[in-house]
């Protein structure tokens, strides 16, 4: 070893020659390592003047730059041009408190920007609107409540996991969390009051899923739900829109006490731009979410601890005794199909997707029946998974995001949803190991009611916006467990209402050893529990618009064929795949048709990739005069169903009542 006093040591460990800086000798006779400054400049400096912070809260502070607290989903950015941040705060916060109004004490509460538990971000300055009370003062006038405005999936998953127990980041970024007692909707909770307008413009009675309250009832539960979020240190609100269509566009205001409310409606509404938000103004809807309080039981009207509560006049929605996110999605969804009719445009549960060459088709079909499997096609765009609308201009999607369900989800069925599970997603109800934080989609422990929530630009063949033309194909899915429907029926328009109303599908009922009785299922227009009027007013606003545009119905079957469930098989995917390409490619328009019996089915002979034989359902069944009771059996099922609906009169000397009613089973 040289250690001579050099700058430039040598010493070797075996046949290594290493060269290093040092001088003098370390430990072990080893060279003692020194890093020089080189004098020409090669030697790669780091050094930099300290930072200008005195505290560990000034260094956090020069962390953050100030921006505009939004997420744009265009490629939007900037700062308000047009109206300085003070002002345009002001406004904000003024229009916020106007909204969260008690009705009998003061005109709003005392609000101000800001998470509380930031103590550096204290307001300086408060809005200044002063208050003339109706009676006393309340506590909550006498404190602040702060407004947390619009944020950012990170800043929710910031407050989330601080301060909402049951929130976790899982392995592949989601933000897991649990929704409470309540895992799903609650329909025989919910309420819609019933008023001068109202009483003649719903559906009421037999059948429909408007449970009615009066004015007073929802003001109630209005001042219940405004005490308990102005009660609050904070409050979550979102200011998003509603309706892809920006000449139908409607805005909302969801005020909320959780953080993962607020996540899950900035996925499932549409994300407003920084100069849409600036000119937001007075909301058209608002949600008062309280989930977390319960509603008073001695209240008239309330049969349970939960209410959801819509009142179309006040353009609101109060929510109590549930956390279950999905009340507010299904909620709107509710307004949309009040709204929406009343401008001549038709609001539809379906899925919707578009074909490179601008050819849309709309999926409708009850759980279980394939319409997500069918509607994601990597040959198509996706224009939407569950709400739309159809107007004069074509289609347009509701919402800004989907909700899928999780329950046994795997990366092979469904790897557009798996791929969408990441960072900005919620996850309700999963299962997930505590080490890893990996989730078991398989394990029902909370519930069987598992979700997920992301926005729709998630999902890779998403069209943005979600707009197209007028659909060329609307195509109706049941799961006929039954074994008697064809795979594949083309219909005309009175069929295509009579069986839009009806909503079928069967399924196997229950999980009990030895049960193998199919059991049918009627939803009208495939989404009885979020209608507002009477079907048949959807029903004519189909056909009218198919009749306009040139659009043909379809009735697929993905159920079961060659005898019902237990003795015939399912309808292999492949071959419904295959039907619904020759829809998509107009093929199928072109085939051969024979008529069936008791339904009137127009069926095809033959369809590229499709054995012959299953496309009519009595050559697959051996036992042939058990295909006709079985056929009689649902044919029976329809009827007494339709019967709910015989009494309601459309179209002028109830002549289209008549020709739906005709269009139905004949035996």
């Amino acid at each position: 070893m040289a250690g001579n006093g050099n700058v430039n040591g040598e010493f070797s460990f075996g046949t290594t020659t290493t060269r290093i800086a040092g001088t003098g000798t370390a430990r072990n006779g080893l060279a003692k390592i020194q890093t020089n400054k080189k004098t020409n400049g090669i030697c790669h400096d780091d050094s930099t003047p300290p930072v200008k912070a005195q505290t560990i809260d000034e260094l956090h502070s020069l962390q953050k730059k100030k921006s505009a607290p939004t997420t744009p989903i265009k490629g939007t950015q900037g700062s308000f041009a047009t109206i300085s941040e003070e002002e345009l705060h002001k406004q904000q916060l003024q229009s916020i408190s106007a909204s969260l109004a008690s009705l009998t004490r003061e005109t709003g509460p005392n609000l101000v920007k800001g998470d509380p538990a930031r103590k550096s971000e204290t307001p300086k300055h408060v809005s200044h609107h002063h208050f003339t009370p109706a009676f006393n003062v309340s506590d909550s006038a006498l404190k602040f409540t702060h407004v947390l405005y619009n944020l950012s999936p990170a800043e929710l998953y910031e407050q989330a996991i601080k301060y909402e127990k049951g929130s976790f980041i899982t392995a592949t970024g989601a933000l897991a969390t649990l929704s409470g007692a309540k895992t799903g909707r609650a329909p025989r909770d919910k309420r819609v009051v019933r008023d001068e307008t109202t009483e003649d413009e719903l559906w009421w009675g037999k059948g429909s899923p408007n449970i009615e309250m009066d004015e007073h009832t929802f003001l109630v539960n209005r001042e219940r739900a405004v005490d308990y979020l102005n009660s609050l240190d904070k409050v979550f609100v979102n200011d998003q829109f509603l309706n892809w269509d920006p000449e139908n566009t409607i805005k909302v205001r969801i005020v909320s006490a959780r953080a993962y409310h607020s996540l899950f409606m900035h996925n499932m509404c549409i994300r407003p731009t920084p100069e849409e938000l600036e000119n937001f103004g007075t909301p058209d809807f608002t949600i008062y979410n309280a989930g977390q309080f319960p509603c008073n039981r001695y209240t008239h009207y309330m049969t349970s601890s939960t209410s959801i509560d819509l009142n179309l006049a006040r353009r609101e929605m109060v929510i109590l005794g549930t956390q279950y996110a999905g009340e507010m999605k299904k909620g709107l969804f509710s307004v949309m199909h009040y709204l929406m009719p009343k401008r001549q445009i038709l609001s539809l549960h379906s899925g919707c997707n578009i074909g490179k060459d601008g050819d849309v088709a709309l999926f409708f079909g009850l759980s279980g029946t394939g319409k997500t499997t069918l509607s994601t096609d990597h040959n198509r765009y996706l224009i939407g998974d569950d709400e739309h609308c159809w107007s004069d201009n074509g289609v347009s999607n509701i919402e800004g995001g989907c909700y899928a369900k999780c329950v046994d989800l795997s990366r092979e069925k469904e790897p557009d949803i798996w791929n969408a599970i990441k960072f900005g997603t919620v996850l309700e109800n999963v299962v997930f190991d505590e080490h890893t934080r990996e989730v078991d989609y398989t394990d029902k422990s909370v519930t069987e009611n598992t979700r997920a929530s992301y926005p729709i630009e998630y999902i890779p063949n998403a069209k943005i916006p979600c707009v197209g033309p007028h659909p060329k194909n609307v195509i109706l899915l049941a799961c006929d467990a039954f074994g008697v429907l064809p795979p594949v029926s083309k219909l005309n328009l009175a069929q295509t209402m009579y069986h839009f109303i009806s909503g079928y599908t069967a399924l196997v009922a229950g999980t009990e050893e030895g049960v193998k009785e199919p059991q049918a299922t009627f939803s009208a227009c495939f989404g009885a529990a979020f209608i507002m009027l009477h079907p048949t007013k959807y029903a004519a606003m189909l056909a009218e618009k198919m009749q306009k545009h040139g659009a043909t119905g379809w009735l697929v079957n993905t159920g079961w064929s060659g005898g019902r469930y237990g003795s015939g098989s399912r309808i292999k995917l492949p071959y419904t795949r295959k039907i619904i390409d020759a829809i998509h490619s107009g093929s199928l328009l072109k085939a051969n048709f024979k008529k069936t019996s008791v339904f009137g089915l127009e069926i095809p002979t033959e369809i590229e990739g499709v054995p012959s034989e299953i496309l009519d359902p009595v050559n697959t069944w051996s036992d042939k005069k058990a295909y006709n009771d079985t056929l009689l059996k649902l044919a029976g099922l329809f009827k007494k169903n339709f019967e709910t609906f015989t009494s309601y009169k459309i179209g002028k000397d109830n002549k289209l009542t008549e020709e739906i009613l005709a269009a139905g089973p004949n035996f």
